[in-house]
């Protein structure tokens, strides 16, 4: 099936390893150039000379802290002057603490949100305008299946995570006619540094496989082809849905 997005730019943020990364590199399987972002240097040459490899679209890299304004302005700037324009945006951020809900305090909690929530909402902002007047574009934030089913032990996910639901559905509606679609991608356990680290010497690795009905953890390339479908232009009547990859492990309807 060609997806349609040869030629097509995409920036991908957080995309210098773990989910980012997986789908920075479908993107660059399918031919789209790819703009990839993140605060180590040394995974970001790493994620790009994996995708150059593949010898289809261009791809750059940006040093960036999504926390920060001005290194999101910075980010949208480079992009488009690489680029010349920004068709498909992934939203994605490092995954927050974990803990209880007594372990963090109110500056905790800000951060939290600038992280999640705001670096997301200031990027798709920022590419709206673009998008409009091409009648096209594709924005996908990635969150986690806790913005559906709590985790236990992840508050800051599950709290914060779920405000961005809100703004996926409701943005949706109003740049629907005008050629944008925008969904949301809740991945399950998948197989990252990331959940590696978390499940590191975990007594109850076991007990957690077995909670997805898969009796498996997702492969990195299994969710990045879900996500990369969502961004294509054969998903052009796909808007304002959340689509979990999780094996199975929600549990509800």
């Amino acid at each position: 099936m060609d997806l349609g997005l040869k030629g097509k730019n995409a920036l991908v943020l957080a995309s210098s390893k773990g989910l980012g990364k997986g789908v920075a590199v479908e993107l660059a399987r399918e031919g789209a150039n790819v703009a990839i972002c993140g605060r180590n240097l040394t995974a970001l040459a790493k994620a790009k000379s994996e995708i150059e490899k593949l010898k289809l679209g261009k791809v750059i890299t940006i040093e960036a802290d999504l926390l920060k304004e001005g290194d999101r302005k910075r980010l949208f700037d480079e992009t488009v002057s690489a680029f010349g324009s920004i068709d498909i945006l992934v939203t994605n951020t490092g995954g927050p603490d974990a803990g209880n809900f007594g372990d963090f305090g109110l500056d905790d909690w800000r951060r939290f949100y600038e992280s999640m929530f705001v670096s997301a909402a200031d990027m798709i902002q920022m590419v709206l305008p673009g998008m409009k007047e091409r009648g096209f574009g594709r924005i996908l934030t990635i969150t986690s299946v806790s913005v559906r089913q709590p985790v236990d032990n992840l508050i800051a996910s599950n709290a914060v995570r779920s405000s961005l639901l809100g703004l996926v559905k409701s943005l949706s509606n109003e740049v629907a006619p005008m050629g944008i679609t925008i969904n949301n991608i809740m991945p399950g356990f998948t197989l990252t540094e990331r959940l590696t680290g978390l499940l590191e010497g975990n007594p109850n690795v076991e007990k957690i496989k077995d909670s997805v009905p898969m009796k498996r953890f997702g492969e990195v390339e299994e969710f990045s082809a879900a996500a990369v479908f969502l961004l294509s232009e054969r998903s052009s009547y796909i808007t304002g849905q959340s689509l979990a990859v999780d094996g199975g492990l929600i549990r509800g309807y």
